[in-house]
């Protein structure tokens, strides 16, 4: 048995504890909303963010970070991708030397433009640090419905005994060494997903939805080839895997965030809706800002940029995507 210390009890953090606990270990839950932990407790359930799944007993949720994070085998961090810097710089202190790090957030800081692998090694270098990304909606993990995900760390070894803890007969991981890969196609996929549900929304078909994914993968390709990340990668469950899920589903919140968009909803009213974090939303932000620093071709994120900062209107986003100058398919996707 391990102890695991899990940072943010939103839905995926539950779901991934629920697993561990599955599988004989210890999870400990810590999250910075105190009143979010007692309704934890005192329903047995996170009722919040993942309704209708009972906490078994095994899972420990405390108020104290420091209880939580002593002597702990393993620190999964679940919390949103912008809030990813400011709770590893705090439990920073607190965590045990050499305790292997599970980053599960999906995102690019908005501030620093950077990953969330590269915010924790600025932090402190030497860290066992792993990333697990793919399709994988906490609403069904959560009920043990059969997921197959991606873990990756420069140290394969490290990404190993993360597959170790978490794998079962319904959760199925495979390793990567692809950090940056994996990091990247989970953030950008969520912009994607946000033009699918816009398209939703307008009242388009899956022709538009087809063309959106289609077309998104080879734009997260681009950024991913500029920033390191291998070209196999996007073609995995971090990649196709994860865009395929989060813009066909209800579940994502990035889809239904843009469908209420495409519905003519403002943004920010959309996002309230929502009632939850829209990563896409900052991701959108981010990845529009680099692109154009590092003179990369991106217009459907461009456009999203647009429409998410009401800039211009969904359906003359779309006019705009559909009339650009003829290209070939085949132009060079990886430059």
């Amino acid at each position: 048995m391990k102890k695991i210390a899990v940072i943010g009890a939103g839905g995926w953090g539950t779901a991934l504890a629920i697993t561990l606990e599955n599988n004989g270990h210890s999870p400990w839950m810590w999250d910075i909303d105190k009143a979010h932990l007692q309704e934890m407790r005192d329903e047995k359930e996170n009722s919040r963010y993942l309704p209708g799944v009972k906490l078994p007993d095994g899972i420990t949720v405390c108020d104290d970070e420091a209880e939580v994070l002593k002597d702990a085998d393993m620190v999964l961090f679940s919390v949103p991708a912008q809030h990813f810097a400011s709770a590893f710089e705090t439990a920073l202190p607190m965590l045990p030397e050499g305790v292997l790090i599970l980053n599960v957030a999906k995102g690019i800081d908005r501030k620093t433009l950077k990953r969330m692998s590269e915010i924790a090694f600025s932090m402190k270098d030497g860290l066992r640090y792993v990333v697990l990304s793919g399709p994988s909606h906490a609403e069904e993990v959560g009920r043990k419905m059969p997921t197959t995900v991606a873990v990756a760390s420069a140290n394969i070894e490290d990404a190993a005994a993360v597959q170790d803890l978490l794998m079962n007969d319904y959760f199925r991981i495979y390793t990567n060494d692809d950090v940056a890969g994996l990091e990247l196609g989970g953030a950008l996929k969520n912009i994607i997903a946000l033009g699918a549900g816009i398209a939703d929304g307008l009242g388009y078909g899956d022709n538009a939805k087809a063309a959106m994914m289609t077309r998104g993968i080879v734009e997260m390709e681009r950024l991913g080839a500029r920033l390191g990340a291998k070209p196999s990668t996007f073609t995995g469950l971090s990649g196709i895997g994860d865009l395929i899920v989060t813009c066909c589903s209800m579940h994502s919140r990035n889809r239904r965030c843009g469908i209420l968009i495409g519905q003519g909803m403002k943004p920010e009213d959309a996002v309230k809706e929502v009632g939850m974090v829209v990563e896409g939303m900052y991701t959108a932000d981010a990845a529009y800002r680099l692109s154009r620093q590092l003179g990369v071709e991106m217009p459907i994120t461009e456009a999203i940029y647009n429409v998410v900062n009401g800039n211009i209107e969904p359906d003359k986003a779309v006019r705009a995507l559909m009339t650009r100058s003829r290209k070939r398919e085949n132009e060079e996707v990886f430059g």
